[in-house]
Parts: C-alpha cells; structure tokens; sequence
C-alpha cells in the first residue's frame, strides 16, 4: 500500500502547484502584457532495487506561453504595443536587465519613463529620462520624441530610443515578479528592426473561460488522489485484520 500512497501523494502536491499556477494565471486576466505561466510535469522513479515502481509527480512553473494577446488602443502617446518576439527591455528590482511586453508607459515626478508596475524602462544607454514638463510621445521604431509645450509648432526631438530586443532562439525563465529574464544573468541583443503600434497595448493572453475549465479539472484530480489515499488505508486495514485471523 505505501507504494500507491507514495504516488498519490506526490500527485497531490503536484495538484497544488497547478491550481497555484492557474490561481495566478486568472488573477492576471485583466494585466497589460501577461504571458500565461505554463506548467511542466514529469514522472521521476526511484531508482534501486525494488524500487523502481515508485514514481514521484514532479511539476513546476517553467516558463510562459508566448501567444500574442489582444491589441487595444487607447490613444495614450507613452503606450506600446509589442509585436511578434519583441520584447521591452526595464530594470527590475534588483537592477538587472528583465524583459516584458507591458507596455503601458508613464513618465514619474522625477522624469523617469516606467512601465504600469513602476519598473523604469531601459534606453540605449541606461533609463529613459525626459526633461520636465516635455510632451511625450514614441515613434513606431521605438524612438522617444520630445517637444516644448510652449513651441507647439516645434519639430519633435528624439532624445533616446526604446531598448527593443527579439526572443527568437533564446532561452528565457519568468520570476516572481512576472519579468522575463535569460537564465544565468544574460542580456538579450537589441533588434535594430523592431517595431512597436503606437497609442495602443497589448493585453494578457489568459482566456479566462480554458482558466475556469483548467481550476476546475485540476481540483477534481485533487480530490480523486485523496481518495486513493484514503482508500490505500482502508486496503492496509483490512489487510492487516486478515492476517490477525487464526
């Protein structure tokens, strides 16, 4: 019986780390740029005499789906919509190089260009800053364009470009805080042709209806492998009445 325990207990951690993922997954329906988190499932047997019929269920958050999600424009001039492998280029928290597709852009008190979760948004050579009181806005190639409110009539001035960089072919893990970022510190080179859509977003690429139907089959799996353990102790106990039979 400890074998049939062993493997439903081990389903039903794996169980919890799928309904965590999908938890997360919904609560991000509605956030600009989210890549849906992607779950990756193996068996992994002990090995040993005896032994190999033991396998564990081992599952972790590897990943995102990269499907585009849905673009809406908003009229905003600081909002970006991403297309294709391209990707945005902000600091994260602790100051290293991480990548997203939100691209709903604001300028801080301080002149800081930052994305919706105030992460600052990477220039050609460092974060973007715009003088204050400066009209902003940003070109298809990612170009940051600049004009004085009180020479409306001006030309617009690129003081900086966005740091646009391409995915293809490159490995890339999310964290926590939902930033891209390449396995063992790397950076991602920047794509001198990439282009963004202007005044527009792109929205998370969760469809909330498959996110109901997946909590839904993932908490019905975890209730059928905790009945396998409770049945696996009704097993046992019967077992162990027969063998005290004379």
């Amino acid at each position: 019986m400890d074998r049939l325990i062993y493997t439903a207990v081990s389903g039903m951690n794996a169980s919890m780390v799928r309904e965590r993922m999908i938890a997360s997954n919904m609560a991000n329906a509605q956030t600009i740029g989210f890549k849906a988190e992607v779950l990756q499932a193996q068996s992994v047997t002990l090995d040993g005499p005896q032994l190999d019929v033991r396998s564990m269920n081992r599952s972790e958050v590897k990943g995102a789906s990269m499907k585009e999600g849905a673009v809406v424009q908003t009229g905003r001039p600081l909002d970006v919509a991403m297309t294709g492998d391209t990707m945005l280029a902000v600091q994260s928290i602790d100051g290293q190089e991480g990548y997203t597709r939100r691209g709903d852009l604001s300028v801080s008190i301080t002149g800081v260009v930052q994305n919706g979760e105030g992460l600052p948004v990477l220039g050609q050579s460092g974060p973007l800053m715009v003088p204050p009181g400066a009209n902003v806005s940003i070109a298809q190639d990612g170009s940051l364009l600049v004009t004085d409110p009180a020479q409306p009539d001006q030309q617009p001035q690129k003081i900086d470009q966005l740091k646009l960089v391409s995915t293809k072919g490159s490995p890339l893990e999310k964290d926590l805080a939902g930033v891209f970022r390449v396995p063992g510190g790397g950076v991602l080179p920047v794509d001198e042709n990439a282009r963004v859509i202007p005044e527009s977003v792109e929205q998370s690429n969760v469809n909330s209806s498959e996110v109901l139907v997946d909590m839904i089959e993932a908490q019905r799996l975890f209730d059928l492998r905790t009945k396998l353990v409770s049945t696996a102790k009704e097993l046992d106990e019967g077992s162990s009445r027969l063998m005290r039979l004379d």
